[in-house]
C-alpha cells in the first residue's frame, strides 16, 4: 500500500522523526551552552536497566525507559546540589553504575526476551500510528515547556550569576531541563537507539552555532538542521538501503563538518 506515493512505514518515520526535532533542536542547544553533552550518554546507558525493569515488571518497554530515566534524572539533580563533584564526574558515575546494574540484572534473568540491537540501534522504519502520535505530542509538550520556560532557562544556563540577580529559579530551571532531557531521550530511544541518541542531540545544535547569533536562532536552525538530516538520512536510506538510524546521524555530522570547513575558509 501506498499513500501518496509514499511508503507507509517511511511516512510515519518521516513524520516522528520531524517531530522528534521539534524538542531535540531546542534541548540539544542546551545541552550545547551547558556542556553536558555526556548526559545523552548517560541517559542512554540507564535506559538499558529500563529495558530490563520492563522485563521484570511486564511494562511496557517505553514506559520502562521513561521510569527508570526519570529517576536517574533525579539521581543526577540530587548529585549535582551536592557541590564537590563537576557534572561531567556526576555523569561519569551514573552512566556506569547505571551500565553495570542493568548487565548484571540481565544475566540473572533468562536471555532471549529482548532483540538489544533493536534498543542499540533505533528501528525507525517499524514504528505504528501509535507510536507515531506518541512521539509527536511528547515533543510538542516538550517544545511548549521550552517556550513557556524560555527566558529562564536562557539566562539560567548561558548566565547564571545574572539569572539569581533577576530572581531566577536556577536550581529549579536546571531540574526542569533535566527532566526533560530524560523524557525525549526515552521517547527517542525507539527512534534512534541508545547508541546515537546524543548525536540527535548535539550535532544539530553544534552546526547551527556556527551561522547563528542569538539562542533563539540557533533553536530555530538546530531544528531545521535535525529535520533536513532526518529527511535526507531516511530517504538515503530508502534508495541505498542502509540502516536509517546511522544515516540521519550520517548526514547530520556530514552537515556538520561541511559547516566547519565553510567557516574556516571564511576566517
Amino acid at each position: 500500500m501506498i499513500i501518496d506515493g509514499v511508503e507507509p512505514w517511511l511516512l510515519f518515520a518521516l513524520i516522528a522523526g520531524c517531530s522528534l526535532m521539534l524538542a531535540a533542536g531546542p534541548l540539544g542547544c542546551f545541552v550545547v551552552w551547558r556542556r553536558m553533552a555526556y548526559f545523552g550518554d548517560t541517559i542512554a546507558h540507564a535506559a538499558l536497566l529500563g529495558v530490563t525493569f520492563s522485563l521484570i515488571t511486564a511494562l511496557p518497554v517505553s514506559v520502562g525507559v521513561l521510569c527508570v530515566s526519570l529517576a536517574v534524572a533525579a539521581m543526577l539533580f540530587t548529585f549535582s546540589t551536592d557541590g564537590r563533584f563537576h557534572m561531567d564526574t556526576n555523569l561519569g558515575i551514573l552512566a556506569h553504575g547505571m551500565l553495570a546494574l542493568s548487565l548484571v540484572i540481565l544475566s540473572l534473568i533468562s536471555s532471549g526476551q529482548v532483540d538489544m540491537v533493536r534498543y542499540l540501534f533505533g528501528d525507525i522504519l517499524a514504528l505504528s500510528e501509535s507510536d507515531v502520535v506518541m512521539v509527536a505530542a511528547m515533543s510538542a509538550l516538550l517544545a511548549a515547556l521550552v517556550r513557556y520556560h524560555w527566558r529562564g532557562l536562557v539566562v539560567a544556563s548561558i548566565h547564571p550569576d545574572v539569572a539569581d540577580i533577576e530572581g531566577i529559579p536556577v536550581k529549579r530551571m536546571q531540574l526542569l531541563l533535566v527532566v526533560m532531557l530524560a523524557t525525549m531521550i526515552a521517547v527517542s530511544i525507539k527512534l534512534v537507539g541508545m547508541l546515537l541518541i546524543t548525536a540527535l542531540l548535539i550535532i544539530p545544535a553544534a552546526t547551527a552555532r556556527f551561522f547563528s547569533r542569538s539562542p533563539a536562532q540557533m533553536v530555530v536552525r538546530a531544528t531545521l538542521c535535525g529535520m533536513v538530516s532526518v529527511v535526507g538520512g531516511l530517504m538515503g536510506s530508502y534508495y541505498a538501503d542502509t540502516p536509517a538510524a546511522p544515516s540521519i546521524i550520517l548526514l547530520s555530522f556530514i552537515t556538520f563538518l561541511a559547516m566547519w570547513v565553510l567557516r574556516s575558509e571564511r576566517r
